[in-house]
């Protein structure tokens, strides 16, 4: 389950309703897939604004694509690590998931 949560918006709802016995692994890449998500979704509303958001937006995209590379290989790999940069924040953040 904690590779599904990478896998798309429905594979991430898919692995937070199986997650019923709170599985370490799993939750902790549901909080990961669900802040890259997040910040994903910041960008769309930041690249709204002429020429200074797009640019933020398309290099915000091009990060998030590194970090959702990142969150998959370590859930395939069955590591605990936070993905880089925003990983940390996210598991604050989201820690009650």
């Amino acid at each position: 389950m904690h590779i599904i949560a990478y896998i798309t918006i429905i594979g991430l709802i898919i692995a937070f309703i199986s997650n019923k016995d709170k599985e370490e692994l799993t939750s902790y890449h549901i909080r990961q897939s669900l802040g890259i998500g997040l910040t994903s979704l910041a960008l769309m509303i930041v690249g709204m604004i002429p020429i200074i958001g797009w640019i933020i937006s398309i290099l915000g995209s091009l990060f998030i694509i590194f970090l959702w590379i990142m969150g998959l290989m370590n859930a395939i790999n069955g590591k605990m690590e936070p993905v880089p940069v925003l990983g940390e924040k996210y598991n604050e953040w989201l820690e009650g998931i």
